[in-house]
Protein backbone atom coordinates (compact mmCIF):
# COMPACT_ATOMS: atom_id res chain seq x y z
CA UNK A 1 0.00 0.00 0.00
CA UNK A 2 1.80 3.69 -0.72
CA UNK A 3 0.81 6.56 -0.58
CA UNK A 4 1.44 9.96 0.75
CA UNK A 5 1.37 10.73 4.41
CA UNK A 6 -0.23 13.73 5.56
CA UNK A 7 3.33 15.23 6.79
CA UNK A 8 4.71 15.07 3.66
CA UNK A 9 1.11 16.24 1.63
CA UNK A 10 1.14 19.42 4.38
CA UNK A 11 5.13 20.14 3.06
CA UNK A 12 4.46 19.66 -0.44
CA UNK A 13 2.00 21.90 -0.09
CA UNK A 14 3.36 24.61 2.42
CA UNK A 15 0.60 24.21 4.67
CA UNK A 16 0.00 22.63 8.28
CA UNK A 17 -1.07 19.16 8.98
CA UNK A 18 -3.91 20.50 10.59
CA UNK A 19 -4.90 22.36 7.85
CA UNK A 20 -5.01 19.24 5.85
CA UNK A 21 -7.10 17.70 8.27
CA UNK A 22 -9.49 20.71 8.84
CA UNK A 23 -10.22 20.80 4.80
CA UNK A 24 -10.49 17.25 4.94
CA UNK A 25 -13.22 18.02 7.88
CA UNK A 26 -15.13 20.22 5.17
CA UNK A 27 -14.86 18.04 2.47
CA UNK A 28 -12.57 19.99 0.21
CA UNK A 29 -9.64 17.39 0.19
CA UNK A 30 -10.15 13.65 1.20
CA UNK A 31 -7.23 10.50 1.45
CA UNK A 32 -7.56 8.05 -1.12
CA UNK A 33 -7.30 5.33 1.37
CA UNK A 34 -6.01 4.82 5.08
CA UNK A 35 -2.97 1.85 5.83
CA UNK A 36 -3.21 -0.52 8.02
CA UNK A 37 -2.60 1.30 11.02
CA UNK A 38 -5.38 4.18 10.33
CA UNK A 39 -3.15 6.57 8.94
CA UNK A 40 -4.65 9.02 6.27
CA UNK A 41 -2.96 8.28 2.62
CA UNK A 42 -3.01 10.93 -0.27
CA UNK A 43 -1.98 10.51 -3.92
CA UNK A 44 -0.49 12.91 -5.94
CA UNK A 45 -4.03 14.46 -7.24
CA UNK A 46 -4.33 15.38 -3.95
CA UNK A 47 -1.23 17.42 -4.06
CA UNK A 48 -2.68 19.82 -6.77
CA UNK A 49 -5.93 20.01 -4.76
CA UNK A 50 -4.22 21.08 -1.75
CA UNK A 51 -1.92 23.45 -3.48
CA UNK A 52 -5.14 24.92 -5.53
CA UNK A 53 -7.40 25.38 -2.14
CA UNK A 54 -4.38 26.78 -0.74
CA UNK A 55 -3.20 29.40 -3.33
CA UNK A 56 -7.74 30.13 -3.86
CA UNK A 57 -7.51 31.17 0.43
CA UNK A 58 -4.21 33.29 -0.50
CA UNK A 59 -6.32 35.01 -3.08
CA UNK A 60 -9.62 35.56 -0.40
CA UNK A 61 -11.38 33.11 -2.00
CA UNK A 62 -14.15 31.61 0.83
CA UNK A 63 -14.31 27.97 1.57
CA UNK A 64 -17.81 28.30 -0.57
CA UNK A 65 -16.63 29.98 -3.21
CA UNK A 66 -13.20 27.33 -2.85
CA UNK A 67 -16.08 24.26 -2.65
CA UNK A 68 -18.24 25.09 -5.92
CA UNK A 69 -14.60 25.72 -7.67
CA UNK A 70 -13.20 22.30 -7.01
CA UNK A 71 -16.81 20.77 -8.02
CA UNK A 72 -16.08 22.69 -11.50
CA UNK A 73 -12.50 21.28 -11.29
CA UNK A 74 -13.87 18.18 -11.34
CA UNK A 75 -15.99 18.25 -14.20
CA UNK A 76 -13.36 19.44 -16.98
CA UNK A 77 -15.36 19.15 -19.66
CA UNK A 78 -18.03 22.18 -18.45
CA UNK A 79 -17.94 25.82 -19.23
CA UNK A 80 -15.94 27.70 -17.28
CA UNK A 81 -17.91 30.24 -17.35
CA UNK A 82 -19.51 29.37 -13.35
CA UNK A 83 -15.23 29.60 -12.77
CA UNK A 84 -15.24 33.44 -14.08
CA UNK A 85 -18.52 34.39 -12.19
CA UNK A 86 -16.90 33.32 -9.03
CA UNK A 87 -14.29 35.18 -9.77
CA UNK A 88 -15.89 37.81 -10.95
CA UNK A 89 -18.10 38.31 -7.86
CA UNK A 90 -14.94 37.66 -5.40
CA UNK A 91 -12.91 40.81 -7.41
CA UNK A 92 -16.61 42.94 -7.11
CA UNK A 93 -16.17 42.65 -3.35
CA UNK A 94 -12.25 43.00 -3.46
CA UNK A 95 -13.13 45.95 -4.92
CA UNK A 96 -15.60 47.19 -1.76
CA UNK A 97 -13.28 46.31 0.52
CA UNK A 98 -10.41 48.48 -1.16
CA UNK A 99 -12.76 51.38 -1.01
CA UNK A 100 -13.69 50.84 2.61
CA UNK A 101 -9.89 50.40 3.30
CA UNK A 102 -9.02 53.61 1.66
CA UNK A 103 -12.30 55.88 3.36
CA UNK A 104 -10.58 53.92 6.93
CA UNK A 105 -7.01 55.19 5.48
CA UNK A 106 -7.94 58.57 5.07
CA UNK A 107 -10.15 58.47 8.63
CA UNK A 108 -6.76 57.38 10.51
CA UNK A 109 -4.68 59.76 8.71
CA UNK A 110 -6.88 63.01 9.67
CA UNK A 111 -7.26 61.45 13.31
CA UNK A 112 -3.57 61.09 13.73
CA UNK A 113 -3.13 64.18 12.08
CA UNK A 114 -5.47 66.04 14.54
CA UNK A 115 -3.27 65.08 17.45
CA UNK A 116 -1.99 67.53 19.04
CA UNK A 117 0.34 64.54 21.19
CA UNK A 118 -0.98 66.39 24.64
CA UNK A 119 -2.53 64.86 27.28
CA UNK A 120 -5.60 62.26 26.75
CA UNK A 121 -7.83 64.39 28.18
CA UNK A 122 -7.31 66.81 24.99
CA UNK A 123 -6.54 63.78 22.80
CA UNK A 124 -8.27 63.58 18.97
CA UNK A 125 -7.98 60.21 18.78
CA UNK A 126 -9.08 59.31 21.81
CA UNK A 127 -12.44 61.96 20.97
CA UNK A 128 -13.03 60.70 17.78
CA UNK A 129 -12.99 57.15 18.94
CA UNK A 130 -15.65 58.09 21.75
CA UNK A 131 -17.83 59.83 19.58
CA UNK A 132 -18.85 58.93 15.92
CA UNK A 133 -19.79 62.23 15.15
CA UNK A 134 -16.70 63.49 14.81
CA UNK A 135 -15.18 61.31 12.04
CA UNK A 136 -15.05 63.07 8.81
CA UNK A 137 -16.25 60.69 6.41
CA UNK A 138 -19.54 58.98 6.18
CA UNK A 139 -19.88 55.53 7.51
Amino acid sequence: MSGIAIGKLAGLAATKVQTVRYYEEIGLIAPFMRSEGGHRLYNPEDVRRLKFVRHARELGFGIEEIRELLQLVDKPETSCAAADAIARSHLEQVEIRIEKLKALRKELRRMVEDCSHGHVSECRVIEILSDHRHCGGEH
